[in-house]
């Protein structure tokens, strides 16, 4: 499998392997709204995806458990993984210049998981490899029933704020809702 390299400027390349799916259900949201037809379903399912793309944003924290991929500089010191919080390191790959990936053996490579669920990883090649890709699940829970219920709430509100102002502007996401994803916010100073 061919791999992106580096972006301009050496930064590293995120990719989240699969769509990101909603932190909270549509029933929360049509009990919310009141709704019992299924005819703005896929409208629902569109905006929770939404208002859960911003709480992500807003916590700097992946809400649903995925699986992630990115590419890191193989120079031997640590290096922070973007998404977080970090359940797993699955593997690293060496990646060449054409883009591509061999597995590396365990002994070539470091990995950590912080406290704060941080992921951390520290790979040296020598030669023309200077690129890593690594494998990783990221995510506060597997459903959003495990997620905790002020951060549904948000992202309830939010979606429900969207579909009232269909066709009108909506500058900003109601207080409330930051006030309900506050305590879950981590931010990384640069």
């Amino acid at each position: 499998m061919a791999l992106p390299l580096f972006m301009s400027g050496g930064a590293m390349v995120l990719v989240r392997e699969e769509a990101g799916a909603p932190g909270a259900s549509l029933g929360e949201l049509k009990d919310y709204l009141r709704i019992t037809g299924d005819g703005e379903d896929a409208l629902l399912e569109a905006l929770l995806l939404s208002a859960t793309g911003l709480c992500e944003q807003f916590v700097g924290q992946w809400l649903m458990i995925g699986e992630a991929r990115e590419t890191v500089r193989a120079d031997g010191g640590w290096q922070r993984l973007t998404a977080r919080p970090v359940i797993a390191v699955l593997g690293v790959d060496a990646v060449t210049p054409d883009g591509e990936a061999e597995a590396l053996p365990v002994e070539d490579y470091a990995v950590d998981i912080d406290a704060a669920g941080d992921g951390w990883v520290r790979v040296h090649l020598a030669g023309e490899r200077r690129v890593a890709a690594v494998r990783y699940r990221a995510g506060l829970a597997e459903e959003p029933d495990g997620l905790p219920g002020a951060i549904r709430q948000g992202i309830v509100r939010l979606a429900a704020e969207h579909f009232a102002a269909r066709g009108g502007d909506m500058p900003s996401p109601p207080a409330v809702v930051s006030a309900l994803w506050r305590p879950w916010r981590r931010m990384r100073l640069a």
